[in-house]
C-alpha cells in the first residue's frame, strides 16, 4: 500500500494577487499608518508617497492575477517589496522604544521582505508553466 505524505501548500499567485490587493486598498483607506513610515529622505508629502505605493500595489495585483501578464507582474512585485524595505526599516528604528509587542510588530517585518521576494519570484518562475 502505498503512503502518501502530505505536502505543505504551495504559494500561489491567487494569494499572492490577493495580498497585493488588500495591501493598495489599505493604502487608500487607511492611509495614515503608511504615511508615518515613509523615508524622509523622500521629496513631496508623505501621502502622496502612500498612494503612489498603494497605486502601485493594486497594479501589481492585477498583474499577477492575469496569467498573460502574470511572470512581469510578479517579477515586478518582487522588485517592489525589495523597493519598500527601507520603510519597515523606519519603522523598526522609529518604533524601537513603542511596548514590547508593537516592537516586535516591527521588527518581525524586516526578515517577512525576503519570504515575500521569493513568494513572488516562485509565482513568476511557475508563471511559465515550468517548475
Amino acid at each position: 500500500m502505498a503512503v502518501t505524505r502530505p505536502t505543505a501548500p504551495r504559494p500561489t499567485a491567487r494569494a499572492l494577487a490577493g495580498l497585493l490587493a488588500g495591501a493598495g486598498v489599505a493604502h487608500f483607506v487607511v492611509p495614515r499608518p503608511f504615511d508615518a513610515i515613509v523615508p524622509r529622505s523622500l521629496p513631496g508629502s508623505p501621502r502622496t508617497w502612500t498612494h503612489v505605493s498603494g497605486a502601485a500595489e493594486l497594479a501589481l495585483a492585477a498583474c499577477v492575477a492575469l496569467p498573460r501578464t502574470r511572470r512581469v507582474g510578479a517579477l515586478a512585485a518582487a522588485g517592489f517589496f525589495a523597493a519598500v524595505y527601507p520603510a519597515n526599516v523606519k519603522m523598526a528604528r522609529d518604533w524601537r522604544h513603542r511596548p514590547a509587542p508593537l516592537r516586535a510588530l516591527a521588527y518581525g517585518r524586516l526578515p517577512l521582505q525576503l519570504p515575500l521576494v521569493g513568494w513572488a519570484l516562485y509565482v513568476a518562475k511557475r508563471a511559465d508553466g515550468r517548475g
